[in-house]
């Protein structure tokens, strides 16, 4: 890394909503795809795009507004979710246009969480990874994707709580449905001690699906995944490399270790009964 901070401007932050629900959208689409059923959606919503893969699915959100107008057309997307019987969750940048914000909670949105989006320059050399990191096998999906998601089940206590919660069995769902990702395992002292993913998308390397066993934090695991992913990012030739964590959480302090800078916040508004799909269990987004 060559020391330059990443300043975040409102064309940046478009650029990332952008990706980010583009990565909705494939993801979402991957859910109907193993379901084998019509019942989710995707439309596009004002530069943006609603979104519902699977009851209780993280990927059952709108992304991407506050850069394209007012959503003027939500009435139908409303009618959609409660059609399926669950909130609309929308999750709005914080560059982005504030009427937005203002339109939404005229019609009876309710902010109910933040989470952070980080992001650091890409291009320079990134110091080598401590311990073994590498990439998922094929064969080891089944067992990856089941120690991943029991290992989110067990969140750290720094930092904001997350206000939502997901089971087992929804972890590994969304995990698996994290379209175009490259998967990563780490080993420390010959087992299995965390793994992470990560997608590009339009020259941004979107870092996910991140969690370390229990047993094996405050060991350097999520660095070593951190230091991988950069690399192979760099490699890949993205010029950004972004994470979303909890506010204050130890996943935000080890971006920031590693370089990352705090780009904006995500509030997060939600009209309906309260989702019940969780962010902070890192099915989508942490380090």
């Amino acid at each position: 890394m060559d020391g330059e901070r990443l300043f975040c401007d409102t064309a940046l932050a478009e650029r990332i909503e952008r990706a980010e629900a583009r990565f909705v959208a494939a993801c979402s689409a991957a859910a109907r795809v193993r379901l084998g059923d019509d019942l989710g959606f995707t439309r596009p919503l004002a530069g943006g795009v609603a979104s519902f893969a699977e009851a209780d699915s993280p990927f059952n959100k709108v992304a991407g507004l506050g850069f394209a107008g007012l959503p003027e057309d939500l009435d139908e997307v409303e009618e959609a979710f409660a059609e399926l019987g669950a909130p609309v969750q929308v999750e709005l940048c914080h560059l982005a246009d504030p009427a937005v914000g203002t339109f939404l909670t005229a019609r009876g949105y309710r902010l109910e969480s933040y989470e952070n989006v980080l992001g650091r320059r890409l291009g320079g050399p990134v110091e080598a990874a401590d311990g073994e990191v590498r990439l998922c096998r094929e064969d080891e999906l089944e067992s990856w994707l089941a120690a991943i998601a029991g290992a989110s089940m067990v969140t750290d206590t720094e930092g904001l709580p997350s206000h939502e919660d997901f089971t087992p069995e929804i972890i590994v769902n969304a995990l698996r449905d994290m379209a175009g990702v490259r998967r990563y395992t780490a080993e420390r002292n010959g087992e299995f001690a965390g793994g992470a993913s990560f997608r590009v998308t339009d020259g941004i390397a979107q870092f996910a699906g991140a969690a370390t066993m229990p047993a094996h934090r405050r060991h350097g695991v999520q660095t070593a995944l951190l230091r991988t992913r950069l690399a192979a990012a760099t490699a890949a030739g993205c010029d950004v490399a972004i994470v979303t964590t909890l506010p204050g959480s130890k996943s935000q302090q080890n971006a920031q270790r590693q370089g990352f800078d705090l780009l904006y916040a995500r509030a997060i508004l939600v009209k309906g009964t309260s989702a019940t799909s969780s962010s902070g269990a890192d099915s989508r987004q942490a380090s």
